[in-house]
Parts: C-alpha cells; sequence; structure tokens
C-alpha cells in the first residue's frame, strides 16, 4: 500500500469553494481562499447561523497512547466520511497539527491511509500561518513586558516574580531555561527565562476558547504577565498589550475550512496538546460546524483521561457544548503492549498480552461512560495481524460492560470501512445524553485536581511540596478558586510514571508546578516530569523529510 503522503498528493480534490457551496451551503463571498484548496469562513457569516438549531456532537477520544500507535485522527476522519457515506451532512472538527511533532516523534498529524484531511503537506507545516500568528502575540507581549521594565518600570514589576515565557513551534530543549537581556543596560535587566512550545501557550488557549474577537480582546487582556514586589497581578491589558495582540490574530481566528479525502468538510483550527494544554479544536469551529451539520465528529487529544476530560471540564464546561456521543479508539496490538509486550512483538498473536492490557481500554471505557456520563462505543483499528481469538477475546470483554465493539477499516477503505461505527454512532446520538463534569464550579482548586486524580486516574492522593501548596492556597484567595483545572502530566500513563502501562490505581499524582491561566480561565497543575517545551528525539521525523522533483517526502 502506498504510503500516507503518497495517497493524499495523488487525491482528487475539489476547489473548496465547491465543498463550502455543496456541502455546507457556504456562498464563495464568505471565504478567504488561501490558494485553492483551503480558505477561511468569514465571522460575520458565522455570526448569522447562531439562530439555527445545533446538529448531534460526536467525541472521538482514545485509549492510552502506545509507540504501536493507536488512530485517533484517522478514525475522527473515516467517521466523518462514513456518516457521510451513509447519507448524513457530517463535517469534522480537528486541531492543527505543531511542527514540534512533524518534526519530533510522529510525522504528519491529518490522519492516515484513506482516511485523511488533505492538502496533507499544507495542514502538517504552515497551513494558514495560525501558529505564527499565536507565536508572535505571545512573542509581542513578552516583549512589550521587557520594555516596560527597561523604560523605567512604572507599574513596579518585580523581575523577580515575571510569569510571561516566549515560545516556539519547535521542539527545542535548549531554550527550556534561558537568561534574556545580556550584554549591558542597553539590552535590558538579565533575568532567568524560558520557551514553551506554542501549543502550550495561554495564548493558544484563549484562541481556542474565545467566542468572539471582542471575547478574544477581553481574554487576552486578562493574562496576568507578572507580579509587583506587593504581589499585585500585573496584566497583559496595565502593558496595553491587548489591542496589538488582538489585530495579530484576527484573521487567524476565522476557522479553517479544509476536505477530507472523499471530499467531505472539515474544520482544522487551533491546536493545543491535551498533556501540556487542553487538547481541543476552537470553539468557535465547534460551534459553527454544528449549525451548518447534522453531526460533527470532533477529537480531543491523546486518551481519555487527558483529552475527553478537558473536553468536557474546560472546553464543555466554558462553552455549553456538550458530546451526544463518544467513539473510544484502540488497536489490539496497542493493548497488548499495555500487557507488557515489547513494540517489536505486538504483531504476533498473544492472547495472554491482550488479556492483561485490556484494562487499560476497560478504564477508559468506564470513565466515558460512568464519570462523564457519554453513551461510548470502542472502534478497533483492525489491523490484518489481528487473530480471531484476540478478537473473541475483546469483544467478551467489552460486552462485559455493556459497550459495543467496532471493527473498522477506514484506513484501508476509507469512508464504507467505518459505515457500521456510524450506523452505531447515529444509534447513540438518538438517545438522551447525560454528560457530566468530574468536578463542581464550586470546589475549591485543590480538591479539582483530586477529584480528577481519584476519579479518572485512579490515584491514591495528590501531593505538592510547601511551595505548591502556597501558590494553590493564593490562587484559591485571589478569586481564582472557581476557575477549572488543566493537568499537564504524560499521556502515556494514567499515572506520571511513563513506565506504568495498563491501568495502575493506587499511585501518587505529584504536583510539581502551577500556572495561572487567567485569560483562558484556568489553572494549570503541572505533575510528574512533563516538559512544556518537548525535545527532538535521536532520530527525529525531520531526518526523513525532504523535497525531491518538487514533491515532499517522509512527512509520514
Amino acid at each position: 500500500m502506498p504510503s500516507d503522503i503518497e495517497i493524499a498528493q495523488a487525491a482528487k480534490l475539489h476547489r473548496v469553494s465547491k465543498v463550502a457551496l455543496e456541502r455546507l451551503g457556504i456562498a464563495e463571498e464568505h471565504l478567504e481562499p488561501y490558494g485553492h484548496y483551503k480558505a477561511k469562513v468569514s465571522l460575520k457569516y458565522l455570526e448569522t447561523l447562531k439562530a439555527k438549531k445545533n446538529g448531534k456532537l460526536i467525541l472521538v477520544t482514545a485509549m492510552t497512547p502506545t509507540p504501536a500507535g493507536e488512530g485517533k485522527t484517522t478514525t475522527t476522519v473515516g467517521l466523518g466520511d462514513a456518516l457521510n457515506h451513509i447519507g448524513k451532512k457530517a463535517v469534522i472538527c480537528l486541531r492543527e497539527p505543531s511542527l514540534g511533532p512533524v518534526f519530533g516523534m510522529k510525522g504528519g498529524a491529518a490522519g492516515g491511509g484513506y482516511a485523511q484531511v488533505v492538502p496533507m503537506e499544507d495542514i502538517n507545516l504552515h497551513f494558514t500561518g495560525d501558529f505564527g500568528a499565536i507565536q508572535l502575540a505571545n512573542n509581542l507581549l513578552a516583549a512589550l513586558l521587557d520594555n516596560h521594565i527597561h523604560h523605567g518600570n512604572e507599574l513596579g514589576i518585580d523581575v523577580r516574580r515575571i510569569q510571561w515565557k516566549r515560545v516556539l513551534d519547535m521542539n527545542d530543549r535548549a531554550l527550556r531555561d534561558v537568561v534574556v537581556s545580556l550584554g549591558g543596560p542597553g539590552n535590558g535587566y538579565p533575568r532567568e527565562d524560558g520557551f514553551d512550545i506554542v501549543v502550550a501557550s495561554e495564548v493558544m488557549a484563549i484562541f481556542c476558547l474565545a467566542t468572539s474577537l471582542e471575547d478574544l480582546k477581553k481574554r487576552l487582556g486578562n493574562i496576568v504577565v507578572a507580579y509587583t514586589r506587593e504581589q499585585k497581578p500585573v496584566t497583559a491589558r496595565d502593558l496595553n498589550a491587548h489591542g496589538a495582540m488582538t489585530v495579530l490574530l484576527k484573521d487567524a481566528l476565522a476557522p479553517n475550512l479544509v476536505q477530507t479525502l472523499e471530499n467531505n468538510p472539515a474544520f482544522i483550527h487551533g491546536g493545543p496538546f491535551a498533556n501540556i494544554a487542553h487538547g481541543c479544536n476552537s470553539v468557535i469551529a465547534t460551534q459553527s460546524a454544528l449549525k451548518l451539520a447534522d453531526y460533527v465528529v470532533t477529537e480531543a487529544g491523546f486518551g481519555a483521561d487527558l483529552g475527553a476530560e478537558k473536553f468536557l471540564d474546560i472546553k464543555c464546561r466554558k462553552s455549553g457544548l456538550r458530546p451526544d456521543a463518544a467513539v473510544i479508539v484502540a488497536t489490539i496490538r496497542a493493548l497488548k503492549y499495555h500487557g507488557g509486550v515489547d513494540v517489536k512483538e505486538v504483531n504476533k498473536e498473544n492472547v495472554a498480552a491482550l488479556e492483561k492490557g485490556l484494562v487499560n481500554l476497560e478504564r477508559h471505557v468506564e470513565n466515558v461512560s460512568q464519570v462523564y456520563g457519554i453513551a461510548c462505543v470502542v472502534s478497533i483499528n483492525r489491523f490484518t495481524f489481528d487473530t480471531p481469538a484476540e478478537i473473541a477475546l475483546l469483544d467478551a470483554r467489552m460486552k462485559k460492560l455493556g459497550v459495543p465493539v467496532v471493527l473498522a477499516t477506514h484506513w484501508s477503505d476509507g469512508g464504507k470501512g467505518a459505515a457500521d461505527l456510524a450506523r452505531l454512532v447515529v444509534g447513540l446520538c438518538d438517545k438522551p445524553s447525560k454528560a457530566t463534569f468530574v468536578y463542581e464550579d464550586a470546589d475549591p482548586l485543590w480538591e479539582k485536581v483530586t477529584k480528577i486524580a481519584q476519579k479518572v486516574y485512579r490515584a491514591s492522593e495528590v501531593t505538592g511540596d510547601a511551595k505548591v501548596r502556597n501558590q494553590v492556597r493564593k490562587l484559591q484567595d485571589d478569586g481564582y478558586g472557581h476557575y477549572p483545572v488543566c493537568v499537564a502530566k504524560t499521556q502515556y500513563s494514567f499515572s506520571t510514571d511513563v513506565a506504568l502501562r495498563a491501568a495502575p490505581s493506587g499511585h501518587v499524582v505529584n504536583v510539581r508546578e502551577v500556572r495561572l491561566a487567567a485569560g483562558a480561565e484556568f489553572v494549570v497543575m503541572v505533575c510528574g516530569d512533563v516538559m512544556t517545551m518537548p525535545g527532538l528525539p535521536k532520530v527525529p521525523s525531520a531526518n526523513k523529510i525532504d523535497l525531491v522533483d518538487g514533491k515532499v517526502v517522509g512527512l509520514f
């Protein structure tokens, strides 16, 4: 079978104006085209849709990720195509890929096989420039902050209490901790600083949670960048930075419209990671899609312990969105990895390892159906080396939980390979939905993170040193206690230890750092050794990417 990029390059794309008009009823005058195959949809036009009835919202989440791969984005695309294949009007909503993982560990992030969004190279690389705009807005605020201090520091900022970091859309461990303003008085006051990756920026979170340009500007102004010696917060509004930041982001805030290989519409907008941020595409894109289609398929990053929890407790809580059904994606080979099999051996039949690893999927099913209260189906990305004995065991274990299992082949067969999944999902959407939150708004911040750890991760307790406890107490006292909590932790385990596969319980979650995101309106709890600026692996994906005879090669 050809590679993902070869399949994408061979696709027969329709002009995006044709997709917009014929599939969504959006006239060309409401589009801002970026070439023939991608466009932004006018925010003014989207405002006119608000009185329309919402379609059904389907959340695609997954088991705990492994090196063997699960195919969550592929399933999101395949399900969207499948819904259209069985005669439904459906749109998919995805996050934009970050260049960090594109050049780092995983290559492309636009689906796979015959379930992809296109133009694949554009989407995976610069796309429409949204991440560049977010990076610039973030770093403009950093520059204005340092400039204010250099020119007299009228606000009385304590340079020891600066909170705002610069960002870069690349994995670069050398930038995690740096010293800025060296070189003498003309360059400012030397201080310790650091970079995060763009997807961890509060500006990215604000971008994805804002509901309008006015809301965006208000949220940007609320960003707390530093504190005075009296520990009074200093905001972007105090620096008069929020207006210029909004100008940089005004075009980016309009959602991007592209298409699948089967010429079905797809919104791709915003891209926070779920291990270090809230992991969901933009509220504007999701809300708009619900007005334009009968079914909207969206994904939340990584496993259901991270992405799905944040989708509910942050995105849904803030926006009023509620999922009508959920799909939990898994592969038999990934489950065997959780059962202790080396990644090089997962393609071989091993029923005993599958039985041990199935507890991981069972935990996610229990969380989605019982903790989050969402009706769900398990979708297995089928491989030719999955054996009848393994499939039978999986089916039997899921039946005990009362959850249907579908073997989907959208990777090789496109939308028709997920038709059975689409029919099941439509049935789930026809039933009343009772999605619930893991914690209440009124719960104190420490109780919120404790409820997540105990109810979702099955931890015994949450710990933090005196500094962390004091930070949380101060945030509570300063009036931020009603904010949701965004847990930053490894995606590879329910615990904070990447080595603990399957479904560990009774472990301890240690909070090592606390960050206020006052504009995004949540508090980040950084746990374990997760990094908000990743590093490149020993052999980066970038080493395989090249331009040959005018064509991009090696991009997944």
